[in-house]
């Protein structure tokens, strides 16, 4: 069965995005960046990864879900910016067409759970804080590229709200010169 992937840079003090929604202070370069694109290639913009020469498959990500803020950060350059997977916004605010595009409002409870009964790679699930809080009991692994800065404030990895304490597994932790780390953490079943 498919696996939803929360799969995110996230801040030391826990941000994915600074207070204006920013996210470019994250390290984009360093030797964190060969390791982590060769595992998670799929991750990597359609244009970006063609840019650098870097093959993608769609063999760890098949679909990708982004929350409307999330998508928006990319526009207009890139209007469908992971055209290489199947792209699921949700939004209540019509986006237009693009490659491999589908903007809905269903409930992503519901949509995430028919998505795992489909065969195919993982579901990666790249943002933002309210979509994540949505899905939190549906994601089957956390994966965190810790970055070596701190915002203070802004988006945080999960919307606030209240929740029953979960219990993840840890999998594994890379740590690179560049002071970024990559940890996974698996829930348990």
């Amino acid at each position: 069965m498919r696996e939803l992937v929360y799969y995110v840079a996230v801040s030391l003090d826990g941000f994915i995005a600074g207070p204006q929604d920013q996210f470019d202070a994250f390290l984009i370069e360093g030797d964190h960046m060969e390791g982590i694109n060769a595992e998670f290639h799929d991750a990597i913009p359609t244009d970006i990864a063609a840019h650098l020469g870097i093959p993608q498959s769609a063999q760890r990500f098949g679909t990708v879900l982004m929350g409307a803020t999330t998508y928006s950060m990319g526009l207009p350059d890139m209007p469908s910016p992971y055209r290489h997977l199947e792209q699921i916004v949700f939004t209540h605010h019509p986006l237009g067409t693009a490659e491999n595009l589908r903007a809905t409002d269903e409930d992503p409870v519901q949509v995430v759970r028919a998505l795992k009964q489909q065969p195919g790679a993982d579901i990666w699930l790249c943002g933002g804080a309210q979509l994540a809080a949505q899905l939190r009991d549906e994601i089957d692994r956390l994966v965190l590229k810790r970055q070596p800065l701190l915002f203070g404030d802004g988006v945080p990895l999960f919307a606030p709200g209240s929740y029953a304490p979960q219990r993840l597994e840890h999998v594994r932790t890379v740590s690179f010169e560049s002071g970024v780390s990559l940890t996974e953490y698996a829930r348990r079943r």
